[in-house]
């Protein structure tokens, strides 16, 4: 008996069709790459252009919002490490959110970019929105799950890596 990999990329079918489930199949993960990424890039662009949000305290800034937070949420030394310099941690948030955002956008070292999404969204829930509850309320624990298909999978279509993938494999050949 012979064992190989397996080199189509699509599903097999009974009757050999190969029809839009297969197509669909494929694509899968466009939608969630492009909704994960603009939203990612407009929340990045929203903290940085928010001239209240980026202050050490006052109505709507990031140090009353991590002071106002630190005692419910799940590891509260996060919460103290970021009140250290809040206006920092801001921008570190923001600055990680555009790259996480314009990486899976262009699909662009796409795992790594999936790998800092799922971050951010797991310290911004065991932080600011650890005491939602129900536990669904918070959105912070189903974007962390979001980013886990495009970490497993990255960006096979349409997408920068998917291209030097190609110009890499011709080049060899």
């Amino acid at each position: 008996m012979t064992h190989g990999m397996r080199t189509d990329t699509h599903s097999p079918h009974f009757d050999g069709d190969r029809d839009w489930r297969d197509t669909a199949t494929r694509y899968a993960l466009v939608p969630l790459r492009i909704f994960l990424g603009i939203t990612f890039i407009y929340a990045g662009l929203d903290k940085l252009t928010d001239s209240a949000f980026m202050k050490d305290s006052g109505a709507g800034s990031i140090g009353d919002m991590m002071r106002g937070v630190r005692d419910s949420s799940a590891v509260p030394a996060l919460v103290d490490m970021a009140l250290e310099s809040p206006v920092a941690f801001g921008y570190a948030i923001a600055l990680g959110e555009l790259a996480v955002g314009i990486g899976t956008l262009l699909g662009l070292l796409t795992r790594l970019a999936a790998l800092g999404g799922a971050l951010i969204s797991l310290s911004l829930w065991l932080t600011v929105s650890w005491a939602a509850d129900p536990y669904y309320y918070g959105n912070d624990l189903p974007y962390m799950f979001c980013w886990v298909p495009l970490v497993l999978a990255g960006a096979p279509l349409w997408s920068l890596d998917a291209l030097i993938r190609n110009r890499r494999s011709r080049g060899r050949s």
